[in-house]
């Protein structure tokens, strides 16, 4: 939340910064409007003095046109006029120091004569022309052509104080300054809540992810302890059996009939083979070879076979055609695999049914017993105790698009159900 609160805001200063570039220079812009329309208003009263006896340096048409100048023209903001001719003499200025000075004319100016359209622009103090100006500062220049009773064009400058732009710029600043300010520290809260929201969010996100990685850590753990008790309830025990009768047999072996060897013998021979088989059940819950080899409906019938062997009556359908993705075979496997166990440790089931089928592009796996069953409360002190089996299938089967269901009611049996998009 701070680093996005100081982004944020970091955002909002650049942007302030640019808009008020872009306020500053739309100031400008507007001032040097304000400019040329001024200059087109000074002319107005001017023009029945603009004749050729002016251009000639006619005093009286000078001094008529001095004191219109004065009376009209030389009021704040403006400072000093000049009147050139295309050639670049100064035909008429306030300042009469500069009557009948040439100078080279500029290109915009040339350009203002020309074409007639009024131009404005900061003064360049340091050209000769301006060198009476330079104790005002900074000034506008203002280039407006005006035309003679008699056609002759002449080019009208006007000089204006600077202290008219800034403050124009200053009145654009206080009109949308505050309000710009407003709408950023507006934006910028409106945001934070957003981000309060999505950092809550990635929080939970974060939680629930971190508890799936302990369940799972859970459910490896229960797994290790479970395969460990397998082993030593059957195949140890079996095998530390066999190993007692082989001994009891060796140490009878130089008095015993050959008869009752034998039948040891084969009794161990029994038992081994007996070992191997549950090992290879065990095997197969681990890693299921046929998996990959042979596909679903083989190791649904290898984890199936060890109910069998149990006396339990079993059925299996399966759609030996149907190909998954692999993590939808996986799941598969360890659905069938995790019902079956449920069923050999809780359901006291006569019968067992599994099926595997392919229809309208889901596969579908039901796992049924018509065993014991089982109410909410068992159900929920089963979690309790840490049986997350089928619950944490059920969160993976979400995320392949999937959803797996589980049945059940005490005396009514036990439905696992699962279906996923082929």
């Amino acid at each position: 939340m701070a680093q996005f609160a100081v982004s944020g805001l970091a955002a909002a200063v650049v942007v302030g910064v640019f808009g008020t570039l872009v306020v500053r220079h739309q100031a400008v812009n507007e001032s040097l409007r304000d400019a040329r329309n001024t200059g087109r208003l000074l002319t107005t009263g001017l023009r029945p003095m603009l004749t050729d006896a002016v251009v000639r340096g006619d005093p009286a048409a000078l001094a008529r046109l001095d004191a219109a100048v004065r009376a009209q023209v030389l009021h704040a903001p403006v400072v000093r006029v000049k009147l050139w001719t295309s050639s670049g003499r100064i035909v008429y200025s306030d300042n009469k120091r500069l009557i009948g000075s040439s100078y080279q004319l500029q290109p915009d100016d040339l350009k203002a004569l020309r074409t007639g359209v009024v131009t404005a622009d900061l003064s360049d103090l340091s050209r000769p022309e301006n060198r009476f100006e330079r104790s005002y500062g900074k000034l506008l220049e203002v280039y407006l052509p005006v035309t003679t009773a008699q056609g002759q064009r002449l080019l009208f400058e006007p000089y204006l104080r600077y202290t008219a732009v800034q403050s124009n710029r200053q009145n654009v600043y206080l009109a949308f300054a505050p309000v710009m300010i407003a709408m950023l520290i507006a934006l910028w809260l409106v945001q934070l809540p957003i981000a309060w929201s999505v950092t809550r969010r990635l929080r939970r996100g974060q939680e629930e992810r971190e508890h799936l990685l302990l369940r799972a850590v859970d459910a490896s753990d229960a797994e290790r302890r479970r395969i460990a008790s397998d082993l030593h309830d059957t195949v140890v025990q079996e095998l530390l059996g066999i190993s007692f009768g082989l001994t009891a047999a060796a140490d009878r072996s130089t008095n015993a009939p050959r008869g009752e060897l034998r039948d040891a013998f084969r009794a161990a021979a029994t038992g081994t083979r007996e070992s191997m088989r549950c090992l290879r059940s065990l095997l197969v819950e681990i890693y299921p070879p046929a998996l990959r080899a042979t596909g679903l409906a083989a190791a649904l019938e290898d984890l199936v076979a060890p109910l069998a062997a149990d006396g339990l009556e079993t059925e299996v359908t399966a759609d030996r055609s149907l190909r998954l993705e692999d993590a939808a075979e996986e799941l598969v496997f360890r659905t069938a695999r995790e019902a079956l166990r449920n069923v050999t440790a809780h359901a006291q089931a006569r019968r067992v049914e599994v099926s595997l089928v392919c229809a309208n592009r889901t596969a579908v796996l039901v796992v049924g017993d018509d065993g014991a069953g089982f109410d909410k409360e068992t159900a929920s002190r089963r979690r309790a105790e840490g049986h997350l089996g089928l619950e944490l299938l059920a969160d993976r089967a979400k995320s392949l698009g999937g959803m797996l269901s589980v049945t059940a009611a005490p005396g009514a049996g036990t439905t696992v159900r699962l279906e996923l998009p082929v």
